[in-house]
This record gives structure tokens, C-alpha cells and sequence, in this order.
């Protein structure tokens, strides 16, 4: 992963929100722990002897990021639950004394946050290491041994990638007729609606994802991406016949430019082209280990439900998707429309 993960609160996010890693890690790391309700959970002295660390250690990181390992599994224990969770244990991680009337645990989420956390533990700098190559492999495991099209496993995209593939042709007959440009412009302007939705043209996209020169571009974009890049295609094709039958002449592509230029801020596309961002972006980081440098100030967490999108058990290679009878039915009605 690009950023390191005691920097990075969206990567950190990013492994913590992964089930399907968090299951691995656990099983690769054996911290040990308390087992109680299902979950390891630990208490400050036992992070205090796992990590190396001091008292004090513990309590800055509770303090300067609360927030985050609240949201991620640490709690304080009152009442019956404290009694039960010191029941489970023979003492030895709980000295504060039987008189103890709360005490804040860690589970092993809040737990595995607090080691990408720490900079003063070189056992917790080995846990990142390890975590980092687990995560990339069970990534790459559940994409069927290769993230390039794990935007494919998206039961969207399919749906998505025919009607962006429709909407192409009008677009490039709308240029044959009505633009005065060599043959070119085809590639012109796609690599223009390319850099208006993402920023990057064909050849800075491809060496990001590392792809071969044979590689289609458009085979490896996400659902909401070609969404993007098809109402685009869609409305500059009505405006560019529009305009052309107003001049009774083709357009220059300097007046091409311009319905282009003023399409990234045209209010109702703005919403679908910052999604494509954030979609790209995030995901393309998480999931495929690649980032979009132009996009950087649109990466945010991928959530749970992403997650599940691409890596689940609801998720399906193309290959699967294509011989289900349902997905055939729902071109069948593109097909139609």
C-alpha cells in the first residue's frame, strides 16, 4: 500500500473494515487474548507485555486517537459484564484489584488499530509488515487470484459496461457527422472525458494499474465510473448534433472544447463525476494497491459494504455472472429498450 498505516487513518480503516483479512490475521498472528462473547479481547497489561509498551504508552494513544478505537472495539466493561470478563481470566492481566468498577479492553479489531498505531513498538512494526502481505493476498485470493477486474465482480457492472457501450457508439457517430477533425479525434476525445472524470488520460491510467498495452482500458473501470464517462458521452453527442444542426455546419473541435469544459462543473453531472472519483480513487487503493495521484483529495475509507461488493460470497467472477439467467434477462431488456 502507497501510505504507511501509522499515518494513514483511511488504510488502517481500509484492513479493519475487511473481514475477510481480519479472520486471516487473527488466525496468522495468535496474540492471544481473552476469549469472551466471541472475540479475543485484551486488557491494557496485556498490550503493555505484547507490544513492549509503557502504561503511559497505552493511555496517549486512548487519548490522541479515542475516536477511531472506539469505533473499532475498545469499551469500558462495567457491572455484570466486568464480572464475567474477570471470570474468564486467572488475573494475571487484570492487577487493578477486585474492587475495580471499570476497565476498558480492547478486542482484537481495537487491538490490531492500536498496532498500526504504535511508532515505539518493534513488535507492533513486525504486526504492520505482516498485516500488509496478508491483506494483499487475501485480496488477490478472493478476486479469483488477480485484482485487475475485480471491479467486474460487481453485479452492476455488467449492466453498467453494455449501456456505457451504447452510448459510446453515439458518441462517436455524433463526432463522425458532426465534428471537423481527421480520424483522431476518436481518441482525442476519449482521452478528454477520460481526464474529465478522472483526471488521467489513457496512458497515465494504464501504467497506474500496471496494464498491458493490450489491456482495454474500460474493461477494468468500476460500475459508477462508466456511468460517469456514458452520461457524458450521452449529453455532449445530443449537444454536439444540436449545435451542429443550429450552424448548419460541423463543429471545431475548439467549440467541442468547450461544451466539455463545461461539463465538470454542470450541476447535475458534478454528483456523478465526484462519485466516479471517490469510487475510483478509494477502491483502487484498497482493493488493487494503486494510487491515483490526481485523486488524492478524493480517497476516503472503503466501507464494510464495498467489501462485500467485490470480495463476499455475493460477489461473482464474469464468467459466473454471464451464465446466470437472470443477468441474461436484464440485457436481454438493454437490448430492448
Amino acid at each position: 500500500m502507497p501510505n504507511d498505516l501509522t499515518s494513514s487513518a483511511i488504510e488502517r480503516q481500509n484492513v479493519l473494515n475487511n473481514r475477510y483479512a481480519l479472520a486471516r490475521i487473527q488466525e496468522h498472528l495468535s496474540l492471544g487474548g481473552l476469549e469472551f462473547e466471541g472475540d479475543a479481547f485484551f486488557t491494557k497489561q496485556h498490550l503493555m507485555s505484547l507490544f513492549g509498551i509503557s502504561d503511559s504508552t497505552v493511555e496517549r494513544y486512548l487519548a490522541s486517537h479515542a475516536d477511531e478505537l472506539k469505533s473499532n472495539g475498545y469499551q469500558l466493561l462495567r457491572g455484570k459484564k466486568l464480572k464475567e470478563f474477570k471470570d474468564m481470566g486467572d488475573g494475571t492481566f487484570i492487577n487493578e484489584g477486585t474492587k475495580t468498577s471499570v476497565l476498558g479492553v480492547f478486542n482484537f479489531r481495537a487491538t490490531l488499530n492500536l498496532a498500526m498505531l504504535l511508532t515505539e513498538s518493534e513488535r507492533a512494526k513486525s504486526i504492520r509488515s505482516r498485516v500488509l502481505d496478508i491483506v494483499i493476498d487475501v485480496v488477490a485470493e478472493r478476486a479469483g487470484g488477480h485484482t485487475k477486474y475485480i471491479n467486474q465482480r460487481d453485479t452492476d457492472y455488467l449492466p453498467s459496461a453494455y449501456q456505457e457501450h451504447s452510448y459510446r457508439k453515439v458518441f462517436a457517430e455524433a463526432l463522425n457527422q458532426h465534428l471537423d477533425m481527421g480520424p483522431m479525434k476518436f481518441g482525442v476525445y476519449t482521452n478528454k472525458i477520460y481526464q474529465l472524470v478522472f483526471r488521467e488520460n489513457a496512458a497515465e491510467y494504464k501504467q497506474i494499474l500496471k496494464l498491458a498495452k493490450s489491456d482495454n482500458l474500460r474493461d477494468t473501470l468500476y460500475a459508477e465510473v462508466l456511468k460517469a464517462i456514458a452520461s457524458i458521452e450521452n449529453g455532449l453527442a445530443q449537444e454536439l448534433s444540436q449545435q451542429a444542426a443550429t450552424l448548419g455546419r460541423q463543429l471545431l473541435p475548439s467549440e467541442l472544447d468547450t461544451m466539455l469544459d463545461a461539463l465538470e462543473n454542470n450541476p447535475y453531472l458534478k454528483p456523478i463525476i465526484e462519485d466516479a472519483r471517490i469510487k475510483m480513487a478509494s477502491r483502487d487503493m484498497s482493493f488493487r494497491d494503486a494510487l491515483h495521484t490526481k485523486l488524492e483529495n478524493y480517497l476516503q475509507t472503503v466501507p464494510e459494504g464495498d467489501v462485500e461488493k467485490f470480495l463476499g460470497e455475493a460477489s461473482r467472477s464474469l464468467e459466473e455472472q454471464l451464465s446466470d439467467p437472470e443477468t441474461l434477462e436484464v440485457f436481454k431488456r438493454l437490448k430492448d429498450r
